[in-house]
């Protein structure tokens, strides 16, 4: 049996916990910085154009941050799924 070699239970082996717990922590810091990006840009600092432009940075860092995992994650499913490493959901 190897590391990367899926076996019954969704939460054994390394690709078990990469999709259990390091990814989906991964995606939450992500969505956190959109939020802390539309807080900035709408509700603490609206006369100040200055903060305003780091809240936009942060909404567009999260946003790109949570499509290109969303997209890695993705393709790294299928080819998992088609190589039979993972199973099938």
């Amino acid at each position: 049996m190897t590391f990367a070699q899926f076996v019954g239970d969704k939460t054994t082996g390394v690709i078990g916990i990469l999709n259990i717990a390091v990814i989906p922590t991964i995606f939450a810091f992500a969505f956190f910085a959109f939020v802390w990006g539309v807080i900035q840009y709408f509700f603490l600092n609206a006369g100040n154009e200055t903060k305003r432009a780091e809240g936009r940075q942060f909404i567009f860092w999260g946003i790109l941050g949570m499509v290109v995992l969303l997209s890695v994650w993705g393709f790294l499913s299928l080819l998992l799924s088609t190589l039979g490493i993972a199973p099938s959901s």
